[in-house]
Formats: structure tokens, C-alpha cells, sequence
């Protein structure tokens, strides 16, 4: 008697269903994570926006800070301080709020000096003041005007092509401004101490092995930057001297650019442990 059998399920679908499975469940898992980290960052924002608001009264209250502009000022400060410095745990509402207000305060700030150091005292008052009060205008100014109009020009499609002259002036009185004073400075200015005498008469002994650093530090970089030559032999010598300073060269400048960052970073802890906590006096 002929009896029929179902078909079995293969081997990889029942494997394929349970690491589905694992998968989705992990998809969950991580999406429920997500909620509660999102909702833990709000709570804490909340709580951190509300225990400064209540250190900020107390201070009132004890008149640490005055009911004035000046405490206003101070509170403001450190809240805008405290709201950059967020950004160390992470990027958050508080900190693209302060992000946001810094780009359009410099903005703003950007355009009315711009106003009254530049187009109006340049523009403004020797152009079109005179043509409206009768005296003698300086029409010789309609040049820079047009050629300013004509850069703003390059957001449009059709007179784009006139921004290019206004671009062509700029850079080429830009390149010849600053052609020369390059070569005076970073050229001339540096060939002068490595042709100066390495004994004189009239100097020191530290202003000798100055001196002689300097040629030998410009005479090394130069050899290593020279590939005419295959660094072997003395070449090679002189070449890894270059390496060493440059490498104190460039030591030294990201030492200069750290401790520029952090004396602004000790100018806002003074101004929070200072001015508005008061615990250093």
C-alpha cells in the first residue's frame, strides 16, 4: 500500500529561520537601547538645564550675582561655556543651540563691521552722500562698487560670467601684494642669517653656535629635500640632520598651537571658577 510522505524541511531553512530570528531580536534589542538612551539624554539635559537654572538663583539670592546686567552677562556666559564643553560627552541639543548662535552672532557681527569700517566710511560717505547733499563726489569709486556688485553677481545664472572679473581683480591684486612680501619674508629674511659669519669679531659664543645652527639647520632640510641625489653616504648623513629639525620644527609648532588651546581653555575655567562660581577670589 503506497502511503504518502510530507516533505521534510531542509537543514538550512530551519537554520536560516532561528538566526532570523536571532536577528530580529537583536534589531529590538537595539532599537529599545536606543529609546533609552535618547530618553536618558533628555532626562539629563533636563536636569542639568534644571540644576543650573537653581544654582543661578541661589546665587541671586546670596547676592553672589547681582540683579543687574552685569550678572545677566555672567550667568549667560557660563551657560553658553557649560553648553560648548557638553559637546565632550556627546553632541546634543544644548550644544547645536550654542553652535548655531555663535555662527549667526559672528555673522552679524561680520556684516555691521564690515558697515561701518569699510563700505561706509570707503563707499557710503565720499559717493553717494555727496550726490544727494550737492557737494563733489569721488566718482572714481563707482569702479570698486561695480566690481563688488559684480561678485555678488555669481549666485545668478544669467550674469554669473561678470563675477569673474571682479574674481580676476582680486586675485591678481592679491598675488601681487603678496608675491613680494613673501619673498622679503620667508626667503630674503631667512637667507640673511645663514649668510651671516659664523665667527665675528663682536659676538658671543652662543651667538656663534646660533649661527652655526642656522646654516647647518637650512643647509640639512634643503639637502633632504634635494632627490637629484641618492641619500647615501654624506648625503644621507646631512639628510637625516634635516629630518631632525624639521621634526623639532614641527614639535615646536604644534606645542605653540596646543598651548594656544590651552590658554583659552584656562581663560574659561578662570572665568567659571571666578566670576561666576566666586571660589577663587
Amino acid at each position: 500500500m503506497f502511503t504518502p510522505t510530507l516533505p521534510s524541511p531542509l537543514k538550512g531553512e530551519g537554520k536560516t529561520a532561528l538566526e532570523r530570528k536571532k536577528l530580529d531580536f537583536c534589531k529590538g534589542l537595539k532599537e529599545m537601547i536606543r529609546i533609552n538612551n535618547r530618553s536618558f539624554d533628555f532626562w539629563l539635559l533636563v536636569g542639568t538645564l534644571g540644576l543650573f537654572a537653581l544654582v543661578n538663583l541661589l546665587f541671586f539670592l546670596l547676592g553672589k550675582l547681582g540683579l543687574s546686567w552685569e550678572g545677566f552677562g555672567i550667568m549667560i556666559a557660563a551657560g553658553l561655556t557649560l553648553a560648548v564643553y557638553s559637546f565632550l560627552y556627546k553632541d546634543n541639543p544644548a550644544f547645536k543651540v550654542v553652535e548655531n548662535l555663535y555662527v549667526g552672532v559672528a555673522l552679524g557681527y561680520t556684516v555691521i563691521i564690515t558697515w561701518f569700517n569699510a563700505l561706509k566710511p570707503d563707499l557710503y560717505d565720499p559717493l553717494l552722500v555727496p550726490i544727494f547733499t550737492g557737494r563733489q563726489a569721488q566718482y572714481l569709486l563707482l569702479v570698486p562698487m561695480f566690481l563688488g556688485i559684480f561678485m555678488i553677481l555669481r549666485f545668478t545664472r544669467v550674469l554669473t560670467w561678470l563675477s569673474r572679473w571682479s574674481f580676476a581683480f582680486v586675485v591678481g591684486l592679491g598675488a601681487g601684494i603678496t608675491i613680494p612680501n613673501l619673498i622679503h619674508s620667508f626667503i630674503l629674511k631667512q637667507l640673511e642669517p645663514s649668510m651671516h659669519p659664523v665667527f665675528y669679531g663682536g659676538e658671543t659664543v652662543l651667538a656663534s653656535i646660533n649661527t652655526l645652527l642656522i646654516l647647518l639647520g637650512v643647509t640639512s632640510v634643503l639637502i633632504y629635500f634635494f632627490f637629484s641625489v641618492e641619500h647615501k653616504g654624506p648625503v644621507g648623513v646631512i639628510s637625516r640632520i634635516g629630518i631632525w629639525f624639521l621634526m623639532v620644527s614641527f614639535g615646536a609648532s604644534f606645542g605653540y598651537t596646543v598651548m594656544g588651546r590651552m590658554s583659552l581653555l584656562i581663560g574659561r575655567v578662570m572665568f567659571l571658577m571666578r566670576d561666576w562660581l566666586g571660589i577663587i577670589q
